[in-house]
């Protein structure tokens, strides 16, 4: 096997550059060959780095091996777990190495396997430790990682920078920095002893209240810097009475405002049951919850197109990266959790104006089919048609609706198709797409979860017309959407778009913005996260 035996060489090239021990012989041919053995998957990846190095050893020095040790350690705050990587045996097993009678085998082992932990690092950083396929089955974003420039890593790693290593590997992306640095806060509030839980209470506490638990939430919203709290906050020289710091003030309810807001929560500024469990999450929760979308970053955040749509699926928000550099934004409805919306990578190919929608066979078994039993006239007030697999239309009274065969339900364009009046479509197995919506006071909803699997756009005509104009479609939806009739309009050029699951975001502002894991997928990948590798 042409692999097998370019490790073979490369092992047997080694050996023979490992000066401490002497040269290699014929019998540790043998040696070289159970070694390629060992190593044959990451055989591509090993060979292209020493191939960078033309063949030199890298880890023959206790500086180099305990520098690389403490570098390690660092990938702590990128929300990796450092003895995943065994920093603390590379120097011990450098030691042993060297005050036992070794061979070049030994020696070339040794070389070998800590430049496995150096490439799996990298790895890790650049893609993700994770397979996303293995926490989402039905995962369809192809990372679009670079290739790793091996002779930069190499130089950096004989400089013993290997922070400039992990650089060269991580995602450069702001966001990815904001979550590095919102993790570094979060550990230290950690370190610091958190922050206080709010006692259960029957009662929500209301502005305006006087009560202990007032205390406990302004050190709470303190403590993440929602709210300062100062001696003039307690204090005023033109009033002579001393403001109660257990009265639920102003001041307060804006900040706890400003958190409700941050968490997708109702902004209503009460202490309610779902608004106190919020505030009573651990910050080794939070600590977590950001570790596994640094994750999801690393898989995310590499070629990325300049001009994109982005659905930020648990975050309820849709936003266009313009090829001009501006950013719209807006609120979407997203699936429920019984039909998630997918995580996958596409373009935007054709908008439908004024379509027509094929009820799905999933809902017109669950949602239609019941309500149409109870009441056939259902179909006509909802501008249904009933129609054979072959297109012929069929009269909804003849038909026996507990036993409806193959029958396909299409609802006709108009104000209240499910649809709305215009539809983005992008190639994808799971049959989803943006489009518009009657249901209108969906987005008024802080957490939107109502759809069927398709992604429902606030404001849609608007993102309809800047895909036309950005991409040089001449094509005026508004002309279009008048005339009333069922048109696919194709664009002049694709416009990618990216579904993808976030429940932890930073702002422009650094400050993190926390969303509930409404389809659960934070513990399966927090559980991988934190599995040690197999060396």
């Amino acid at each position: 096997m042409p692999l097998a035996r370019g490790l073979k060489t490369l092992i047997l090239s080694l050996m023979l550059s490992l000066p401490s021990w002497g040269f290699a012989n014929e019998r540790d041919s043998a040696v070289a060959d159970a070694l390629a053995a060992q190593l044959l998957g990451e055989e591509i990846i090993l060979q292209n780095f020493y191939a960078a190095r033309q063949g030199r050893p890298v880890w023959q020095e206790i500086d180099t091996v305990a520098g690389f040790a403490a570098a390690l350690r660092g990938l702590e705050a990128d929300g990796l777990n450092s003895q995943d990587y065994l920093p603390d045996a590379l120097v011990a097993g450098y030691r042993k190495l060297y005050s036992m009678k070794s061979t070049p085998a030994d020696g070339a082992s040794f070389d070998l396997q800590i430049s496995r932990i150096l490439l799996a690092a990298l790895h890790h950083l650049q893609r993700g430790k994770v397979d996303p396929h293995s926490v989402d089955p039905s995962w369809e974003v192809p990372i679009d990682a670079p290739s790793l420039d091996l002779a930069a890593i190499s130089q950096a790693v004989d400089a013993q920078r290997f922070e400039q290593a992990f650089t060269l590997a991580r995602p450069s992306a702001a966001p990815y920095e904001r979550l590095r640095a919102g993790l570094a806060r979060y550990r230290h509030i950690e370190r610091q002893g958190g922050w206080p839980m709010l006692p259960a209470r029957q009662q929500s506490l209301r502005p305006g209240d006087v009560h202990d638990d007032v205390l406990l939430l302004r050190e709470r919203l303190a403590i993440i810097g929602e709210l300062e709290v100062m001696a003039a906050d307690l204090f005023t020289e033109t009033e002579p009475e001393v403001l109660d710091p257990r009265r639920y003030d102003d001041p307060l309810v804006g900040a706890v405002r400003r958190f409700q807001k941050r968490h997708l929560l109702e902004t209503d500024g009460i202490i309610g049951p779902q608004t106190r469990a919020t505030l009573n999450v651990p910050v080794a929760e939070r600590i977590d919850q950001i570790r596994v979308n640094l994750e999801r970053a690393r898989w995310l955040l590499h070629g990325l197109p300049d001009s994109f749509v982005l659905v930020d699926i648990a975050g309820y928000r849709v936003s266009y990266f313009r090829p001009d550099g501006e950013i719209w934004r807006s609120r979407i409805v997203v699936g429920q959790p019984y039909r998630r919306t997918p995580s996958l990578r596409s373009a935007i190919t054709h908008l439908t104006v004024n379509p027509t929608w094929t009820v799905p066979p999933t809902i017109r078994r669950e949602d239609i089919l019941p309500k149409v039993r109870r009441d056939p006239g259902y179909l006509a007030r909802r501008n249904m048609s009933v129609l054979s697999p072959s297109g012929r239309r069929l009269d909804p009274w003849q038909i026996d609706w507990w036993n409806p065969g193959n029958v396909i339900l299409r609802q006709g364009p108009g104000p209240n198709n499910a649809l709305g009046q215009v539809v983005l479509r992008f190639p994808n197995n799971h049959l989803v797409y943006l489009h518009d919506t009657p249901s209108q006071g969906l987005f008024t909803r802080e957490q939107r979860a109502f759809s069927s699997g398709c992604i429902r756009v606030q404001g849609i005509l608007e993102l309809a017309q800047f895909l036309f104009d950005d991409t040089g479609t001449p094509a005026r939806i508004a002309s279009l959407i008048a005339r009333g009739k069922t048109r696919n309009i194709s664009l002049a050029r694709p416009v990618p778009v990216i579904l993808h699951y976030w429940t932890v975001q930073a702002g422009q502002d650094g400050e993190l913005v926390f969303r509930p894991d409404i389809y659960q997928r934070d513990a399966a990948l927090l559980a991988a996260l934190d599995r040690p590798p197999a060396w």
